[in-house]
């Protein structure tokens, strides 16, 4: 019988995968002038109106916008980052950026492969035993229950980096993965835990995979297992790898796994959006949504040691350009580099053969990042460039890098689920604004 992916059937789960701003409004900021790196001033007050119709709809409470070209850089602020205490949101917001940490983790991992320290094709059960004898969930002959099979092969960090293991998120609620999830109290990175990120990976490995290692794209926990992987390597927390090998030398210094107290007051506050279409404040106590948990205190959580490779860092619209600079400078950024040039260029390019992907503006999946392909941006009408790549997070954060138009795209919100509309706009009026643009 030939192996069968187990697919979701939550349609709001299908909601996070299509996952995972005014000049009359006092509360509108945006940092314009004249036309600068090769982009129209006038069409970018584009974005600052969209995301302000965006709050006075109430859909969002604020939003942040980054927009990086040729040596310039233009952002735009809308709202508040505090609703109820009328706190505005600025450019130095900290907002939770859930999936978008998935990138900075790859890198830190391929930096490794640099170092000589692991190899793409390692198995997992090289860094981590317990994964040496997986199980995979396949539909019993009746169609309605499910059998495991013995894994076809093991899993590789190459797998773990193009979300091909099989690991799955407990947020998807796969059919009877789900439960198993939840039972085994796995975190999917959104919530507290007394756990470490190693206890949580070495759950994982005790639970069956949704499918054989490299046969599909299934979105899940890979990246957390990649987290865990890089502090078996390196003798150091996630926390301490990223500070020493990349957010000193970027200079990205408010970006963090748990935010220092005297940083607190400057994080989003978190809203839900209702059935209603209505937001209503995360408060103190984490949300339960069948099997999703999500929580607005992790990142200030004192003592906590889940470094969530996949979900936990918080960051800026600023710092994440910056991340976003080195990468469209393959590798470098005010002459530290940080990889190869070679390296970016491996990681940014198709790494799944045939096989696509479902994420907004991405088809293929590089080492970290969805990719846009020639046949991608033909039937989805992306304006970004052939070979841009990127990746967003469950709170409604986005990214993308575009070598060809030589530009980044920063945005930021903070809603649950992410309405990735508003990326998708803004992306539109970017290219819009464009000046001698190469799409």
């Amino acid at each position: 019988m030939a192996t069968q992916c187990i697919t979701s059937r939550r349609p709001f789960v299908g909601l996070i995968l299509c996952f995972l701003v005014c000049l009359v409004n006092p509360i509108a900021r945006t940092v314009h002038g004249e036309d600068k790196g090769g982009l129209s001033q006038e069409k970018l007050k584009g974005v600052t109106t969209l995301l302000n119709n965006a709050h006075d709809k109430k859909q969002i409470p604020g939003g942040a916008a980054l927009v990086f070209r040729r040596g310039h850089t233009h952002t735009s602020t809308v709202g508040y980052r505090d609703i109820e205490g009328k706190a505005l949101l600025q450019p130095d917001t900290l907002f939770r950026i859930a999936s978008m940490s998935k990138p900075i983790t790859s890198v830190a991992v391929m930096m490794l492969v640099e170092d000589g320290k692991l190899k793409v094709d390692d198995s997992l059960s090289k860094f981590v035993p317990e994964f040496k004898d997986m199980k995979v969930l396949v539909p019993a002959k009746d169609g309605k229950t499910y059998v495991t099979v013995k894994a076809a092969r093991e899993i590789t960090v190459h797998d773990l980096l193009t979300h091909s293991s099989g690991i799955t998120y407990r947020l998807l609620n796969k059919p009877f993965v789900g439960k198993m999830y939840v039972d085994a109290g796995i975190c999917d990175g959104l919530a507290e835990t007394d756990s470490t990120l190693g206890d949580n990976v070495r759950k994982l490995a005790r639970l069956p995979l949704v499918c054989q290692p490299g046969s599909a794209w299934e979105y899940g926990l890979n990246t957390d297992v990649l987290g865990h992987i890089i502090e078996v390597v390196s003798g150091k927390s996630l926390e301490e790898f990223f500070r020493e090998r990349i957010f000193k030398p970027l200079e990205m210094n408010d970006t963090y796994f748990v935010l220092p107290k005297e940083k607190r007051t400057r994080l989003a506050a978190l809203y839900m959006v209702g059935a209603d279409k209505k937001l209503e404040r995360v408060g103190d106590k984490p949300v339960v949504l069948d099997t999703v948990v999500v929580s607005a205190t992790y990142p200030t959580r004192d003592g906590s040691k889940y470094y969530s490779g996949g979900a936990g860092l918080v960051s800026t619209i600023e710092d994440y350009g910056r991340f976003g600079q080195m990468l469209l400078n393959r590798g470098e950024l005010n002459q530290v580099r940080i990889l190869k040039g070679e390296t970016v260029d491996r990681m940014t390019r198709n790494q799944l053969g045939e096989v696509r992907i479902q994420f907004p503006g991405n088809d293929l999946m590089g080492y970290g990042f969805g990719i846009l392909s020639e046949m991608g941006k033909e039937v989805t009408k992306d304006p970004s460039g052939v070979g841009s790549y990127g990746w967003g997070g469950a709170f409604g954060t986005f990214f993308w890098v575009d070598p060809k138009n030589e530009l980044v795209g920063v945005y930021m919100g903070q809603t649950f689920p992410p309405d990735f509309t508003l990326s998708t706009e803004f992306k539109k009026i970017v290219y819009e604004s464009l000046i001698n643009d190469k799409k």
